[in-house]
């Protein structure tokens, strides 16, 4: 289950494929109802290919990215200043940045409490961390969201597993695999990792497919 292998198989794939035109499930709509504009860097952890960096600037930041696949930065270093990097181990001072993004990300990390730990560690006092995510609710190997108006909730939701189960062949999980976390995991690490949450979103239609939220750090 190594994220960076699988990724740099699939980055052309994602760059010219998979990245459609559009906001259609709402993940910049929902970047931009949480993070106020404002100045200095802003870290995204994981930024893949760097198709965020447009909006960050546009709200007035420095965009700054890591990831750990060389394939995926080919494409973001035309984008941002990047710098190839685990996310459990970031190549930046403790409590040096305003703030910090996590982009439809956590997903693909088989210890994402440990990268909310180290996103604290960075945050500058009072810094910000804005979470886009895949919805935990009803989004995973456990959905088949084949008929929008019904979507299919099965066993599985509590499992918390690694998985390439996926209702459609045109995503991401049936290519690289995805690790499920229930809504109580995922927040309780985000507590534990000593970030306060503030505000919630969720998109992508009448049954959710994002849940995102902005935290604030210690200080």
């Amino acid at each position: 289950m190594t994220t960076r292998a699988a990724y740099d198989e699939i980055a052309d794939w994602y760059e010219h494929e998979f990245l459609g035109p559009g906001d259609s499930i709402g993940v910049d709509a929902s970047l931009r109802a949480l993070l106020d504009p404002g100045r200095g860097p802003c870290l995204e952890v994981c930024c893949g290919t760097g198709v965020h960096a447009r909006t960050v600037r546009e709200l007035g930041y420095t965009p700054v990215g890591v990831d750990l696949s060389a394939g995926m930065l080919r494409y973001a270093t035309g984008r941002l200043p990047v710098a190839r990097a685990d996310a459990c181990r970031l190549p930046v001072a403790t409590g040096s940045v305003p703030v910090v993004l996590s982009m439809m990300a956590h997903t693909d990390l088989p210890d994402y409490p440990a990268v909310l730990a180290e996103i604290a560690r960075v945050l500058a006092p009072g810094g910000v961390f804005v979470h886009v995510g895949v919805h935990p609710c009803f989004c995973g190997g456990f959905a088949d969201r084949s008929d929008p108006d019904a979507v299919v909730v099965r066993r599985g939701y509590l499992d918390g597993r690694w998985t390439t189960e996926s209702w459609t062949d045109r995503g991401v999980r049936d290519k690289v695999g995805a690790v499920h976390y229930p809504l109580p995991v995922l927040l309780n690490a985000v507590h534990d990792a000593g970030l306060r949450v503030r505000r919630f979103v969720e998109s992508g239609g009448e049954v959710p497919t994002v849940l995102s939220f902005r935290a604030t750090g210690a200080g």
